[in-house]
C-alpha cells in the first residue's frame, strides 16, 4: 500500500474516532440544551423566551472571541512536540484570554442601556448579567483549546456536557424561585464559571518546566487575526438573524423563530464536534496525508449525514407536536408551519456547516483567505434580510440561497487547488530537488544553525561558557534548547522572524539532478554572481568562469571549506533550506558557501553535507524565499524591533536562572 494512502487512512480513522467521542458529548449536550429551551419556553412563554434567547444569542456572538482563543491555542498546542512547549503556549493564551474577557465585560456594562433598547429588552440589567458570563466565557476558550490541542477529546466532551447541565439546572432552580428571565441569564453565567473551573487541563501542565513560549508574538497575532475573522463571520451568520427578527417582528413571531432556530443550534453543535476533532488532527498531520481528498471528504460526509437525518425528521414531524412540547404560549405555532420552518432552517444550517468545515480545514495548516469571504457574506446576509423579511419563511429562504452561493465560492477554489496538485509529486524521487528522510524539530535546526555560526564576533562573550551546548547539543534538554534559541536571536532575530509559524522541518537528501531548483540565499556578493539567476548550479558555474567578480576574502573562505572537504568534511554544519513544498524550488537559508564549495570540488562533495529543510505553504511571505516590497517592508520592521530591543536579555535571564524546572506553570 502506498505510504501516503496509509497515512491518509490513519488520519481518516483518527477523525472518525475523535468525531465519535465529541459527537457523543455534543449529542448529549444538544439533548440537554434542547431540554433547556423547552423548559424555558414552557415556563416563560413566547415573549419571555424571546427575551432570554436574544440575550443568550448575544453571548453566542461573543463566542467569536472565545472560539478564537480556543482554535489558535488548539493549533499551537497540537503543533508542539514536547509537553513543556505545549504548557508554555497554553500559559500565554490563558493570560491573554483573561485580560480580553474582563475587557469585554467592561464594554458590555458600559453599553448595557443602548443594547437593551435595540433588542427591546425589559431591563438593561440583563446585559450586566451577560457581562458576568462573558468574563468567564472568554478564558474558558484558552482552557478548551489546550484540551483540544492535546487530543483529549473525552475531557473536552465532558466539559461541554458540564456546561449544558449546569445551565439547565441553574435556570430551572432560579425560575422556580421566581426570578424569571434574569434567573435564566444568571443561570448561564453560573454555567460559564463552573465550566471554566471544571476544564481539566491535567496535572502535567502544572508540573511542566518553565520554558520560553515557542510561538512568536507576530505568528500568534497572525493566527489570532485569522481566527477572529473566521469566528466573527461564524457567530454573525449563526446569530444575526435572531437579533434582526427580534427587531423586525413582534415578540410572538420572534419567539416562534427562536424555536425554529433550536434545530439549527443542534445541527451546528454536532457539526462543530466534527470540526473540533478534525482541526487539531490535521494541524499535526503531514502535508502528504492531508492532501488526500478523502480526509476532507470524511468530515464533509459526517456533517451531511448528521444534518440530513435531523432535517428529514423535522420535515415529517406534525405541527401539533410543537405546542405540546413548547407549551401553551406557542398555541399559534401551527399558523407559522413550525415543522416546515424547522426543516428549512436545518437545511440552511447544514449548507453553512459544510462551508465551515472547508474553511477550518484550511485554517489548520495555513492562513485561510476564505475566512474573509465568510466575513464579507455576513454583510450580504444582513442586507438580504433587511430587504426581504415579509415572513419568517422568506427570511430563511434568503439565507439558504446566499449561504449556498457562499459554499460554492469557498469550496470551488479549495477543490481546484487540491486537484491541481499532481499525485506524482507525492512519490519520492520524481522531479523534486529533495527527498524527505525524517522529521526534525525546530530545536535541532537551531542547534545546527549555531554550529556553523558560533565563531562569529556577535557570540564572543559566550564562546567559552556556552561552547559545550553548541558543539554537543542535548536536544532532550528544554533549558539547553531555550539557551540556543536565545543565542540565535542575538544575531538572527530579524532573519528567524521571517520563517512562517508552523513550518515543518525535515532532514532531506538532495537529488543532484534537480540542483538547479535550489537557489542561493539572495544577498551580498551572491547577487553579483547570480545576476538574477540564483540557481546554485548556475552560481557555481559563474564562480568558475568569473573569478573577477569575487573578492579575496570570499575566495579564501570558499578555498578553506574546499580544503576541509578534501579531508573528512567534519564540523561543517548542515545546509538549511526553506520552501513551500518538496516539489517546488528551495532556497538556501544558511550554508551558501558550503554548498557552493561542495559543487566546485572535483568530484563534488555533496555527499559530505547534511541537509535540513523547512517547508510551509506560507513561505511566500518570507522575504528570503520570495523577495518583494511587502516582505522586505516586514523584514525592515523586524530589523527595527531587533535594534530597539536588547537581544541579549533572554540569554542573560536563562544564565541567571539555570533551574527553571522548579517553577510551576500557571493553571
Amino acid at each position: 500500500m502506498d505510504d501516503s494512502i496509509a497515512k491518509s487512512r490513519t488520519v481518516q480513522a483518527r477523525i472518525v474516532s475523535g468525531s465519535a467521542i465529541l459527537l457523543s458529548g455534543s449529542g448529549l449536550t444538544a439533548i440537554i440544551n434542547f431540554a433547556y429551551n423547552l423548559v424555558v419556553a414552557r415556563w416563560l412563554g413566547e415573549i419571555g423566551f424571546a427575551h432570554a434567547t436574544v440575550v443568550y444569542t448575544l453571548l453566542t456572538i461573543l463566542s467569536a472571541i472565545t472560539l478564537s482563543f480556543q482554535i489558535v491555542a488548539a493549533k499551537a498546542v497540537a503543533q508542539q512536540a514536547r509537553a513543556e512547549a505545549k504548557a508554555a503556549v497554553y500559559r500565554a493564551f490563558h493570560r491573554g484570554s483573561w485580560g480580553c474577557g474582563l475587557l469585554v465585560a467592561a464594554f458590555l456594562v458600559a453599553l448595557r442601556r443602548w443594547i437593551a433598547s435595540y433588542v427591546n429588552l425589559p431591563s438593561p440589567e440583563l446585559i450586566t448579567l451577560l457581562a458576568a458570563a462573558a468574563a468567564f466565557y472568554v478564558p474558558l476558550g484558552s482552557r478548551r483549546g489546550y484540551i483540544q490541542g492535546a487530543f483529549s477529546f473525552i475531557h473536552l466532551a465532558a466539559n461541554l456536557v458540564l456546561e449544558g447541565a449546569v445551565r439547565l439546572g441553574a435556570s430551572i432552580l432560579l425560575m422556580w424561585l421566581g426570578y424569571g428571565v434574569p434567573g435564566v441569564i444568571l443561570g448561564n453565567a453560573i454555567a460559564m464559571a463552573v465550566a471554566y473551573l471544571g476544564a481539566y487541563i491535567g496535572s502535567g501542565v502544572r508540573r511542566a518546566p518553565r520554558v520560553p513560549n515557542p510561538l512568536r508574538l507576530s505568528c500568534a497575532m497572525r493566527e489570532m487575526s485569522q481566527a477572529v475573522v473566521f469566528f466573527a463571520g461564524q457567530v454573525l451568520i449563526n446569530n444575526y438573524n435572531i437579533v434582526l427578527v427580534k427587531h423586525f417582528f413582534p415578540a410572538s413571531a420572534a419567539g416562534i423563530y427562536s424555536a425554529a432556530a433550536i434545530a439549527g443550534r443542534v445541527i451546528y453543535a454536532l457539526s462543530s464536534a466534527v470540526v473540533n476533532s478534525t482541526f487539531p488532527i490535521v494541524a499535526a498531520t503531514s502535508e502528504e496525508a492531508r492532501r488526500d481528498l478523502r480526509v476532507i471528504a470524511t468530515s464533509l460526509l459526517l456533517v451531511t449525514a448528521i444534518g440530513s437525518t435531523i432535517s428529514m425528521g423535522l420535515f415529517i414531524a406534525p405541527n401539533w407536536i410543537w405546542p405540546r412540547l413548547l407549551g401553551s404560549g406557542f398555541a399559534n405555532a401551527a399558523q407559522y408551519h413550525v415543522s416546515h420552518l424547522l426543516a428549512l432552517y436545518a437545511i440552511t444550517t447544514v449548507v453553512y456547516s459544510l462551508s465551515a468545515v472547508i474553511i477550518s480545514f484550511e485554517m489548520s495548516y495555513k492562513i485561510a483567505h476564505s475566512s474573509w469571504i465568510q466575513l464579507a457574506f455576513c454583510g450580504v446576509l444582513i442586507a438580504g434580510m433587511c430587504l426581504f423579511h415579509t415572513s419568517l419563511t422568506e427570511v430563511i429562504l434568503v439565507q439558504l440561497f446566499l449561504l449556498a452561493v457562499m459554499f460554492l465560492l469557498v469550496s470551488l477554489p479549495f477543490l481546484i487547488s487540491s486537484l491541481s496538485d499532481p499525485k506524482e509529486l507525492l512519490v519520492a524521487g520524481i522531479g523534486r530537488p529533495v527527498n524527505l528522510v525524517r522529521r526534525v524539530t525546530e530545536d535541532e535546526v537551531i542547534a545546527e544553525f549555531l554550529k556553523s555560526d558560533f565563531h562569529c564576533h556577535s557570540y564572543r562573550k559566550y564562546q567559552e561558557s556556552l561552547r559545550r551546548i553548541v558543539a554537543q547539543p542535548n536536544l532532550e534538554d528544554p533549558i539547553e534548547n531555550a539557551k540556543r534559541r536565545a543565542l540565535l536571536m542575538i544575531k538572527h532575530f530579524a532573519l528567524w522572524q521571517e520563517i512562517p509559524a508552523g513550518t515543518k522541518w525535515h532532514e532531506v537528501e538532495v537529488n543532484e539532478d534537480c540542483l538547479k531548483d535550489i537557489r542561493v540565499f539572495p544577498r551580498a556578493h551572491w547577487r553579483k554572481l547570480a545576476r538574477g539567476n540564483f540557481s546554485v548550479v548556475d552560481v557555481a558555474r559563474a564562480m568558475r568562469t568569473r573569478r573577477d567578480a569575487m573578492d579575496t576574502q570570499f575566495l579564501a573562505k570558499i578555498a578553506a571549506i574546499g580544503n576541509r572537504f578534501a579531508n573528512d568534511g567534519a564540523g561543517l554544519g548542515s545546509v538549511i533550506l526553506i520552501g513551500r513544498d518538496v516539489a517546488e524550488p528551495l532556497t538556501v537559508l544558511d550554508g551558501n558557501h558550503r554548498l557552493a564549495a561542495a559543487l566546485l570540488n572535483t568530484p563534488n562533495r555533496l555527499d559530505r553535507l547534511r541537509f535540513l529543510c523547512g517547508l510551509s505553504p506560507q513561505m511566500t511571505s518570507c522575504c528570503w524565499y520570495n523577495t518583494n516590497f511587502a516582505n522586505l517592508l516586514r523584514y525592515g520592521r523586524n530589523v527595527i524591533v531587533q535594534a530597539i530591543r536588547n537581544p541579549e536579555t533572554e540569554i542573560a535571564r536563562l544564565l541567571k536562572d539555570p533551574e527553571p524546572e522548579s517553577q510551576e506553570l500557571e493553571a
